[in-house]
């Protein structure tokens, strides 16, 4: 995917961004932890995987 599409995705819907870098593991599970908080570190934390 292109990187626009996935730095979208990691704004507005986190847990899908990481799931589809990452698939099913501890980032997603991680991510969905932070989204439930607040959405904010959610969306920091899907960037951050995205974009190393």
């Amino acid at each position: 995917m292109s990187k626009l599409i996935m730095i979208l995705l990691s704004i507005f819907l986190p847990p899908v961004a990481v799931f589809i870098k990452e698939g099913v593991g501890k980032h997603l599970i991680l991510n969905i932890i932070l989204c439930l908080l607040f959405v904010l570190p959610g969306s920091v934390h899907a960037l951050w995987v995205n974009m190393r």
